[in-house]
């Protein structure tokens, strides 16, 4: 695994952490910031892991937006919270973050959701992001308003790239 997907991994907790427990991303910043000074063996992942919890920090309420225009009819408080995370992170990253190719920030985004959240997430983020980065909504053909009884929504799919590992 390379050092930004481990990167990436580490900020979703951070993220994860303080949304669960309801605490500023600064606190979950503090917590992660001692853990980094006593296992300097994970040092190459913390300095792009802050750097995209204090960008989606930074800019979360456009970055909710963005992610509500395009998650056709989901609103960011009915999302699971890991799905909601990991929208945030890849946003941040289609949007903030020009260094990495859009395929990259989807790939990675997919990936984390196949292997952390629902069986529909993976879609879901797929479909959502790569709205985000073809800088529209998908069609009503090829993603549906979710009923209330759906655990997770999905979305199209978008090939890409993904990093190398």
């Amino acid at each position: 695994m390379s050092a930004r997907s481990k990167a990436r991994k580490r900020a979703l907790d951070m993220l994860y952490v303080a949304e669960v427990r309801e605490l500023p991303i600064a606190d979950a910043l503090a917590t992660e910031t001692v853990r980094h000074l006593d296992q300097p063996e994970r040092a190459s992942s913390w300095d792009y892991a802050r750097q995209i919890v204090t960008g989606v920090d930074d800019d979360r309420s456009a970055i909710d937006k963005v992610i509500v225009e395009h998650a056709q009819g989901w609103s960011i408080a009915r999302m699971p919270v890991l799905d909601r995370c990991i929208l945030r992170m890849g946003v941040w990253e289609l949007r903030y973050n020009p260094e990495v190719p859009d395929a990259v920030a989807i790939a990675e985004a997919v990936e984390l959701a196949q292997s952390l959240s629902t069986d529909d997430s993976a879609s879901f983020v797929n479909g959502v992001l790569g709205a985000v980065a073809g800088g529209r909504a998908p069609s009503a053909k090829a993603a549906t308003a979710p009923s209330d009884d759906d655990a997770a929504p999905s979305g199209r799919t978008v090939a890409g790239d993904q990093e190398s590992r």
